[in-house]
């Protein structure tokens, strides 16, 4: 089918649909010490959910998105979609008690899966082969920019109104999106190769999948890394505000930290097909053990006083950038792992995967944040916990691909 966008309007569409969940996650970092003394001054930690709420509600809707937009075509569930995250953000923005704020975040999560989904699956329609490479890896260059700005413009809205701009900033976005969309892009899925929803076959193939030993060990593991990077965003925010005393700078020093770590999309690119998915993921999660390890010992050095709190803070953020940097080295190969013997069914595979291993995560990250005690101490036992429990998967997970193959993915 021909696009009728330009090839370059068509990328920039894409990222900044794409660009919808980064945003809604980072651009609220700057906005938690505000909102947890409004709506919850008694327990401070609990703001860290407005985080994993979106996430929660995000993993939910990414289990069905996929195959509704293959039922009902791309465009609908995609404008949906926005209207369910535009909708959200307004009712976030006049939320008067946390427990109406998550809630809003939760269905904001969920309008945003078809943005995130979908977008993908538009891709798919419109190129193939390496023509789809290429402009998946432009859309993820401009991607992979939104973590470094979103905390800064989350800050330059609180500081010029309030934590409650921030949701009307989501509702522009949407909005613009929505219509760029609306107007310029045509149904990329005709109606002829459009397939009926069949909740059995989502059934038969979440089945499928779990009895797979690689598949299920590659969601398991997936569900760990999102569980170290989702608990390393909720907590992020309170480690520079109330253990370093940054929380000016917060927002210059995480999008530093976003632009490092972002590298490791383009050293994943160029490693992977000479070293093997399954091997930069278990060199990945030993490094991640090791320098948990490292940043616990130095936690417990800096409160005995042996070295200064400035050198604790540079090991921090290099432990931060180790985090952020293994989410680019591990979760598009696992992904990849996962769905390799799933290609009959590759669309919603991917919805399931995606889904299970996002939802599996928030939940393991949810306790870790409300553990903040003031260090990130909590932070880097958790993550040192969840690398040691991956890698371990991942060696159960070499070995029965070598069962199952005579050519194995490490």
């Amino acid at each position: 089918m021909p696009n009728a966008m330009p090839r370059k309007e068509f990328i920039a569409l894409m990222a900044m649909l794409a660009a919808t969940v980064a945003l809604s996650i980072d651009a609220m970092l700057p906005a938690l010490p505000e909102i947890g003394e409004e709506l919850t001054p008694e327990n401070l930690n609990q703001a860290q959910l407005i985080l994993t709420m979106f996430v929660l509600g995000m993993g939910l809707g990414t289990f069905f998105t996929g195959p509704l937009s293959d039922t009902f075509g791309r465009k609908p569930v995609m404008l949906w979609g926005a209207a369910v995250y535009t909708v959200s953000a307004f009712i976030a923005s006049k939320a008067q008690t946390l427990e109406v704020l998550l809630i809003a975040r939760v269905f904001q999560g969920l309008g945003a899966a078809g943005p995130r989904v979908v977008a993908m699956a538009v891709v798919r329609d419109l190129y193939m082969g390496r023509g789809m490479a290429q402009i998946v890896s432009f859309i993820m260059i401009i991607f992979t920019l939104v973590p470094a700005i979103a905390p800064l413009l989350g800050s330059v809205v609180i500081d010029a109104y309030d934590w409650r701009a921030v949701f009307y900033g989501f509702m522009i976005f949407s909005v613009i999106s929505a219509l760029w969309l609306g107007v310029r892009l045509p149904e990329t899925l005709p109606v002829e190769r459009r397939r009926p929803f069949r909740f059995h076959a989502l059934r038969a193939a979440v089945v499928e999948m779990f009895v797979h030993p690689v598949v299920r060990l590659s969601i398991a593991v997936q569900a760990l890394c999102f569980a170290m990077l989702f608990s390393m965003l909720s907590s992020v925010q309170q480690i520079y505000d109330i253990t370093f005393g940054r929380a000016d700078t917060f927002a210059l020093w995480f999008g530093f930290v976003a632009i490092v770590a972002g590298s490791s999309g383009f050293l994943n690119a160029n490693l992977v097909m000479r070293l093997g998915m399954m091997f930069l993921v278990r060199a990945m999660l030993m490094a991640q053990v090791v320098l948990s390890a490292l940043l616990i010992a130095a936690g417990f050095a800096a409160e005995a006083g042996h070295i200064s709190g400035t050198l604790f803070f540079a090991f921090f953020v290099i432990w931060q950038i180790s985090v952020f940097f293994q989410a680019g080295m591990t979760l598009g190969n696992l992904a990849a792992i996962a769905q390799e013997p799933m290609g009959h069914i590759a669309g919603m595979a991917a919805s399931v995967i995606g889904s299970v291993a996002t939802v599996v995560g928030v939940t393991l990250a949810i306790p870790v944040g409300l553990l903040f005690d003031g260090t990130p101490i909590p932070l880097a036992i958790a993550i040192f916990v969840e690398a040691g429990v991956a890698l371990w998967l991942m060696r159960l997970m070499m070995q029965a691909d070598a069962q199952l193959s005579p050519s194995p993915m490490n």
